[in-house]
């Protein structure tokens, strides 16, 4: 598609209570296994049996693909901008700069996806209102990390720090283009992901692995077929082969009807999904197939010219995947999910920021999350239940930003912390507390970015060595342009001043002075 410290010990007697229950989290397990040197990639895992006769047992789910690179920053924890309680987030990638390790896009490393895109604390807040996110590995462009990476325990590693980054129980491996056909890297893949789901079965744990691949009308290709056959017989348990129905023909030869297109496309490859069970002796009922399978489409106008998958495809979708049992229906991806043009329809547009159909905005996402109502975690017996946190004291060193000050003036972009969470400003305002309750959320000067984490703490500016301007002294007079030190950081006079503390009012715009560097919170 489109683009720790470990605390407590895990008690493993058989008095536990049966059914959900909160648990070590299956990523902290999967720390201590690749510190201890206990997850170890093996050459054949072995072929299971599998007695399966029971059909699915959960409810299909849906989870919109957020392009998590693409600006502007799409921000899926906050409900009016995302309405489903579950996101797939993409593409996490091999490193332009080092091929083992895992990067957003190639653009980000996930130290600088916190710093620059707030990702943690934006997957914090998610979750804390009750959601979930899982994170998807390769897409179609650059190189997934088991291309990149040749070692087995390096890929391994890889793969366990981004799952220990976000906690997560569902991972989505997107392998497409020249990757199908790479059998060395299938194979470093499946060796890895095995021993990464032994590791957690080891714990009491559930790692849910999803395989994404390309489909076409008469379902998957020969080689697509040979990668999920090779990825089950390594070892790995899918939990589902999701296949991307999307970009059917050919610009000379457009696919009209999209909704024909993509069911016959799943009914295809759900009987290609019986024949390779069967294949490598894992027995597989029909209904069963159905509920290892997957549907992602792409909103709007897809890439082939005249094809659109419209509102009323998604609709269709979601009542073919009702009735059959389809166990997951995703989409690229919600960062399209409006219309292109503000005051009417630009219909026809290929765009990575809108679908090019008529539509309201968010009306895909809401077709399917308003009926599709399972849940990808139904599996794992994890729970995710709303957390409000109480107010806390704020802690200025540990505090990511400054904290909200009622007399101070912030302009549109500041960051602040309040009461332990992080806000961003919308619009310039002052004496508004971030918290404050509105009727509507747009009346709220301020968006709520997510929790202060354990791991925040003050930045350190780099002070300047004494004697690169004067020190600062209140019986002084500046004139305008003067630059002096005051607390080894550098300002610089707006206009004539004297006894005006340098950092006493740096979000106030009639402040007589400018620093010259970079303020936490403060907007470039």
């Amino acid at each position: 598609m489109r683009s720790n410290v470990i605390q407590g010990t895990v008690d493993n007697s058989s008095d536990e209570p049966e059914g959900p229950r909160r648990r070590l989290s299956l990523a902290r397990v999967l720390v201590v296994l690749v510190i201890a040197g206990a997850i170890v990639a093996t050459s054949s895992i072995g072929v299971r049996s599998l007695i399966d006769n029971v059909g699915p047992t959960s409810e299909t789910w849906f989870a919109p693909y957020i392009d998590v690179t693409l600006p502007p920053t799409l921000a899926f924890e906050d409900p009016a901008v995302n309405p489903s309680r579950e996101v797939m987030l993409g593409f996490v990638v091999a490193s332009p700069t080092d091929s083992c390790a895992p990067s957003w896009g190639g653009s980000y490393t996930l130290d600088q996806a916190t710093s620059n895109l707030e990702l943690d604390r934006r997957v914090a807040q998610f979750r804390r209102a009750g959601g979930d996110v899982m994170v998807s590995f390769g897409g179609q462009r650059n190189n997934e990390l088991a291309v990149a990476c040749t070692d087995v325990s390096a890929l391994t590693q890889a793969y366990a720090s981004v799952i220990a980054r976000y906690q997560l129980d569902v991972i989505d491996f997107d392998v497409e283009g020249a990757a199908i056909g790479d059998s060395a890297s299938i194979q470093r893949r499946a060796q890895a992901i095995a021993a990464l789901q032994a590791g957690a079965k080891a714990y009491g744990h559930t790692l849910v692995v999803w395989l994404t691949v390309p489909a076409a009308r008469d379902g998957m290709d020969g080689a697509t077929q040979q990668a999920v056959k090779d990825t089950l017989a390594a070892g790995v348990d899918l939990a589902g082969v999701n296949v991307m129905t999307m970009d059917f023909g050919s610009s000379a030869q457009p696919e009209r009807d999209m909704s024909a297109a993509v069911q016959a496309a799943l009914q295809a490859s759900h009987d290609q999904l019986v024949s390779i069970y069967q294949q490598v002796r894992l027995g597989l009922t029909s209904k069963s197939a159905w509920a290892k399978l997957g549907a992602t489409v792409m909103i709007g106008q897809n890439d082939v010219s005249g094809e659109t998958f419209d509102v009323t495809a998604a609709q269709n979708l979601t009542a073919f995947a009702l009735a059959n049992g389809v166990g997951r229906v995703s989409m690229w991806s919600e960062n399209r999910d409006l219309q292109c043009g503000s005051s009417f329809a630009r219909v026809g547009v290929l765009s990575n920021t809108c679908s090019g159909v008529a539509q309201d905005a968010l009306e895909f996402t809401r077709t399917f999350s308003g009926k599709l109502t399972g849940s990808a975690l139904t599996v794992t017996g994890t729970i995710r239940e709303p957390d409000p946190t109480p107010p806390t004291a704020d802690d200025p060193a540990k505090s990511p930003y400054p904290i909200w000050y009622p007399t101070q003036m912030y302009r549109t972009g500041y960051k602040v912390v309040w009461h332990g969470n992080v806000y961003e400003a919308k619009w310039f305002s002052q004496g508004s507390p971030p918290d404050a309750p509105a009727q509507n959320p747009w009346e709220n000067p301020w968006r709520l970015v997510g929790p202060v984490l354990p791991t925040d703490h003050a930045p350190v500016i780099p002070t300047m060595a004494p004697g690169t301007y004067p020190d600062w002294t209140p019986k002084a007079t500046y004139p305008k342009g003067t630059r002096v030190l005051y607390k080894g950081l550098p300002y610089q006079a707006k206009y004539l001043t004297q006894g005006d503390v340098p950092d006493a009012f740096l979000s106030d715009p009639e402040s007589p002075w400018i620093p010259l560097y970079t303020i936490p919170g403060e907007p470039a």
